[in-house]
């Protein structure tokens, strides 16, 4: 039985692939959202329990491999996945996009994390904080109005304007999405993947964006292909 490690685009994919190759899966989805995309393979919603809970969990149902499919960004998640399976020599891949890369257009601001965000953003900015609301919570901007898009509705919040949408986003929306709420600067998380059409739109419109930098990953198999990760599963 395969466990897969969910959330993603890249996750729905392989869910797919592990589904019409016939092969014994179940998806794992932390719960973030209320109304999260169906999977063709069983699926479990929740946490597990920390790490206790996950080794129980591979016990009881004869987890044999784990792919982790998670946001770039969910490292808590992939650093335990990590250290448990390699204590256990249970197969572990990671399935991870590739990180953009910034043209010659750009402006990026780079920096190494969330904290920093606030020392590059000037009070009285409109901000597109498109970093989840999570991401958002973390962010220091008292004297900032904030544009924050979520898969669910939140209530209204001062100095906060919530927008909804599934990836992915279209360029020529995010184009509108910047005008229409007057945004100065993006700010965003290097996540890499097919939901870049804001980073597009902030370069035809040259509004600075402020790019979070990936925290490290713990050593493991690694590749960006879903078909490769496929291969892999068919090796074992």
């Amino acid at each position: 039985m395969i466990l897969l490690l969910a959330g993603t685009t890249e996750a729905r994919k392989m869910a797919w692939l592990l589904h019409d190759y016939g092969i014994e899966a179940v998806a794992s989805l932390a719960g973030e959202t209320a109304s999260p995309t169906a999977y063709p393979i069983p699926t479990r919603i929740g946490g597990f329990g920390g790490e206790a809970g996950f080794t129980q969990y591979l016990d009881e149902n004869g987890i044999t491999a784990v792919i982790d499919a998670t946001h770039p960004f969910a490292t808590a998640i992939t650093e335990r996945t990590a250290r448990v399976c390699a204590h256990r020599g249970l197969p572990y891949i990671q399935l991870i996009r590739a990180e953009w890369e910034p043209e010659p257009e750009d402006k990026w601001i780079m920096v190494p994390d969330m904290a920093s965000v606030s020392a590059v953003v000037p009070d009285g900015t409109r901000v597109f904080a498109a970093v989840g609301r999570k991401g958002a919570a973390e962010l220091n901007l008292p004297n900032c109005h904030l544009v924050i898009r979520t898969v669910d509705p939140q209530p209204a919040e001062d100095g906060v304007t919530y927008i909804t949408g599934r990836p992915p986003f279209p360029e020529a929306d995010e184009v509108d999405l910047l005008k229409l709420h007057e945004i100065d600067i993006v700010i965003a998380k290097n996540a890499g993947g097919m939901t870049e059409g804001k980073l597009l739109a902030a370069r035809q419109l040259g509004i600075p964006v402020v790019m979070v930098q990936r925290p490290p990953m713990p050593d493991a198999l690694r590749r960006e292909r879903v078909q490769d990760v496929l291969d892999w599963v068919m090796d074992l």
